[in-house]
């Protein structure tokens, strides 16, 4: 290669010089530039259209947004109303058929003349037995009605009678019963006992003082008062309380189970000054 060109020939030619340029690798070298771009120009482009696909594809698969306009009115829907089940009524089933039962006729006892007395007016007592009472005569079987059980040793008539509750202990106390001792007259008669008996203390007339006492006391079977004594209320009345209680006389004993019982009782007193 002369001088003169060396300056402004291609790298490629000069390194090719003197040597077979038709073997490939002149050609190789000399489109290696244009190759590299188009194979690079071709991947950048599978890889968009690829990007633009899957972009796309997801776009179909997503959900769209449900947006509920403004001037929209929301009704409220009632769920289905089940319908009750039917249910399968069965018909009741016919009577087994029973055989006919012998009935026999029996009038009243009339008197009359023994000559207008009849044979077949009244059948023997022995006939009536097993047979149903009616104002005709009908053949059947016989009726041999209901069969009573067997009735226990020691007990009358196959009754047993339910054991009367007794009192385990005749001198118990009760404090809860069932029925609870009284004045014998009720609420009216013990005010007027109190209106005739009761008195204010001078004492707490004097130092301005009221209230109420109760007072607590054991009443007895035969209604009879004892132990009595003041659980609460001023002290200047409890003195006044308990003696009005010990001249109450006798009063209606509790009940418990059904018999009378000892208990006790608490009767409050009210004692109030005159305004």
């Amino acid at each position: 290669m002369e001088i003169s060109t060396i300056l402004t020939a291609d790298i490629l030619d000069i390194l090719f010089e003197g040597r077979n340029k038709e073997y490939g690798a002149y050609d190789l070298r000399r489109t290696y530039n244009r190759r590299l771009t188009v194979s690079i120009t071709v991947m950048l482009s599978a890889v968009f259209m690829l990007f633009i696909g899957f972009a796309f594809a997801g776009k179909k698969t997503m959900a769209k947004e449900f947006i509920i306009p403004p001037d929209a009115h929301l009704i409220d829907v009632k769920p289905p109303v089940e319908k009750p089940k039917e249910q399968l009524v069965l018909p009741p089933r016919p009577p087994a058929a029973q055989a006919p039962v012998q009935t026999l006729r029996v009038t009243p006892p009339r008197i009359v003349a023994d000559e207008q007395v009849t044979k077949d007016e009244m059948p023997p007592v022995e006939a009536q037995e097993n047979v149903k009472i009616g104002t005709f005569n009908k053949d059947g079987d016989q009726d041999v009605g209901l069969v009573d059980g067997p009735i226990s040793e020691g007990v009358k008539g196959g009754v047993i009678e339910a054991p009367k509750k007794e009192n385990a202990d005749d001198d118990a106390i009760f404090r809860k019963v069932e029925i609870e001792s009284s004045y014998p007259g009720g609420p009216a008669a013990w005010q007027r006992f109190l209106h005739k008996n009761l008195r204010f203390p001078d004492e707490a007339s004097e130092n301005g003082v009221s209230g109420t006492v109760i007072v607590q006391f054991i009443v007895d079977k035969d209604g009879n008062v004892s132990n009595v004594e003041a659980i609460s209320g001023p002290q200047e009345l409890r003195a006044e309380a308990i003696r009005v209680i010990k001249k109450s006389g006798q009063w209606t004993p509790a009940i418990q189970n059904g018999n009378k019982v000892r208990s006790y009782k608490n009767q409050p007193l009210g004692f109030q000054l005159a305004e």
